[in-house]
């Protein structure tokens, strides 16, 4: 461990890099022999795992925003590494029942799970000898839906002959086996194996249920065919960037084929290294948010045949209709080519009078701590300001946030609910990504979000949770151009969804079609696609980075973000920074921090295509 730019992968975050180091916190270094090593025991272990009782094919589950999930710990060994990896799937609460250790029953326990629907409780071959336990087990699935991950001798399913839960062996009981069980249970590896020998009356041989992959595997860089030695200088140039101030901390991830080969945390919050980066840390995703919330909003209402890209503004926004906005079209507006003028910064135009240190009915919108804006000052005075503006460059690319702020609205109108409601229920639950969304110091404590900008003009007070962007924080945190935070895990989901052309966890979000539409280049002013950033052909630019092929789509973000796709290499990368800790910082560019961590990886991949 480096003193000073300590690595640390969190329990919840490095399946990828060292599965041994289970209970510590720092990160193992990328050695090819070690993690071929650790791939072919994840593959014993994959070998050695059948599938039982999936009658209903509740294996891989399903349907994420019905389910309220609970993992019961019973004492097994590896219970912290097996609920680590369920919660990279989905919300999973974890319930210990230490307390009811020495009661006869677990009726009680049974009643503590009443609000739960889905149930998963792992055990060993030694744990099924307690009554207690299958009874409970037993009890359980008569009205819950309960999932068993069992470990060990597979003498020990005789135990569950009258049991119908769905259950998953594996005969090795190992720190392996639990970080790879729970995989199967939500799709990130498919069951293929069958019983290959009788062990009661009920599992006979040949018994066993076979699945397919939805969702993303947590893995090493072999199971790729990557080799670790030649992603190694992703850390270098990563401890680089924090040593020349380009940001305190940084976390990257790197999914090749469906699999996370890569998700390190470097660095601390801020620069008095106080508390370090996690890969489940929660980061301000500034202009991501234009690719991640309202982009995908649009997707959807266009596939419903709800919104129309040829249809002009003012048909959708009866606001428009006697402004100078009127008549530019849907399209123009997500090419950034309806001539709006970049950005209006109406932090400036605060004054005296327009905001109060407290709440209040008078001050209800809250900017950041003990910062309030007066009510209306967003429909009275800043939307009128940008219906109006002028319109100067149509048919020309110009990047505006105000033409998010338009399709926000325009979203908004059609779906008749706040684009934050809206992502939330039609995208970010039922994909499983359980911390992007709007306003995070709402839903998690302080100590999950990475500050950003000590902002000494404005909001004078550090910003913790609440969105950087000035516009968007006048709008109460809420906007279609910035507002949304969010892990790399949460980014990896939304975009292997995009790279997989809307399919994800076995539900669709999107046709192959409305995902092709809006990520390839639909500009001929531009490289832009729909709402989606892209490769620039000009080859002098190097953007995203040098070597990316002409079908990478993204995004970047003022908070020093940066989220790409390449179809070619059926690749996501994924980088999180604070740049503007405690200040705006310009290193990060200057030492092309993001380009060069994804010409590293795109060397990897294309070496091990050779």
């Amino acid at each position: 461990m480096e003193k000073k730019f300590m690595r640390k992968n969190s329990l919840l975050g490095i399946f990828a890099i060292c599965l041994t180091a289970i209970t510590t916190v720092t990160a193992c270094a990328q050695d090819h022999k070690q993690n071929q090593s650790r791939l072919n025991k994840i593959n014993e272990v994959v070998k050695s795992t059948v599938l039982l009782n999936n009658y209903q094919n509740f294996i891989p589950v399903v349907g994420l925003a019905e389910k309220k999930i609970v993992s019961i710990d019973l004492g097994y060994k590896n219970q912290i590494g097996f609920d680590s990896l369920l919660n990279k799937y989905a919300p999973v609460v974890s319930l210990s029942a230490t307390k009811y250790s020495d009661s006869a029953t677990l009726n009680d326990l049974e009643d503590d799970v009443k609000f739960y629907n889905t149930i998963i409780i792992a055990l060993n071959a030694e744990m099924v000898n307690k009554g207690k336990y299958i009874n409970f087990i037993a009890s359980l699935s008569k009205n819950k839906n309960v999932v068993i991950a069992l470990f060990g001798d597979g003498k020990a399913l005789s135990s569950f002959d009258q049991i119908n839960a769905p259950l998953i062996w594996s005969s090795e009981d190992n720190e392996e086996a639990a970080l790879v069980v729970p995989q199967f249970i939500f799709g990130g590896i498919a069951a293929k194996q069958l019983l290959s020998k009788t062990y009661s009356a009920k599992y006979v041989q040949g018994t066993g249920y076979t699945t397919n992959v939805t969702r993303l595997k947590y893995t090493v860089p072999e199971d790729a065919g990557v080799n670790s030695n030649d992603l190694k200088e992703i850390d270098d140039i990563i401890l680089e960037g924090i040593a020349k101030k380009a940001s305190p901390g940084m976390v990257v991830l790197v999914a090749k084929d469906g699999k996370v080969i890569y998700n390190k945390a470097f660095g601390y919050h801020t620069y008095d290294n106080l508390q370090p980066d996690k890969v489940t840390d929660i980061f301000d995703l500034a202009s991501v948010t234009k690719t991640t919330a309202t982009t995908p909003s649009v997707m959807r209402l266009v596939e419903q045949q709800k919104l129309k890209l040829d249809t002009n503004v003012g048909y959708y926004i009866a606001k428009a209709r006697t402004s100078p906005m009127n008549n530019i079209n849907v399209r123009e507006v997500m090419l950034h080519q309806a001539g709006f003028i970049p950005y209006i910064p109406f932090h400036n135009f605060v004054k005296e009078g327009d905001y109060s240190r407290d709440s209040s009915a008078a001050y209800p919108t809250k900017v950041a701590d003990n910062y309030y804006i007066k009510k209306g000052f967003f429909n009275d005075f800043m939307w009128p300001k940008m219906l109006n503006s002028p319109i100067k460059t149509r048919g020309s690319y110009v990047y505006s946030d105000i033409s998010m702020y338009v399709m926000q609205d325009i979203v908004e109108h059609i779906s008749e609910m706040p684009e934050d409601q809206y992502v939330q229920e039609n995208f970010y639950v039922p994909l499983g990504m359980q911390t992007a969304g709007y306003l995070p110091r709402n839903r998690f404590s302080k100590s999950r979000i990475i500050p950003t900008e000590d902002d000494k003009v404005f909001r004078k007070t550090l910003l913790e949770g609440y969105v950087h962007d000035q516009g968007a924080a006048l709008r109460g945190g809420v906007a279609g151009h910035a507002g949304l935070f969010g892990t790399a895990n949460d980014l990896a989901i939304y975009n292997q969804m995009l790279l997989n052309k809307g399919t994800y966890g076995g539900e669709q979000y999107f046709t192959p079609q409305t995902v092709e539409m809006f990520t390839s280049k639909q500009s001929n002013v531009s490289r832009r696609g729909l709402g989606f950033d892209r490769w620039d052909p000009d080859s002098t630019k190097k953007y995203p980075s040098e070597l990316a092929s002409p079908q990478t789509f993204g995004h970047t973000g003022y908070t020093g973000i940066g989220v790409w796709t390449d179809p070619a290499r059926n690749m996501v990368y994924v980088i999180l920074t604070n740049r503007v800790h405690p200040g705006v910082s310009e290193m990060l560019g200057k030492l092309n921090i993001r380009p060069r961590i994804q010409d590293v990886i795109n060397r990897a991949i294309d070496k091990a295509k050779k």
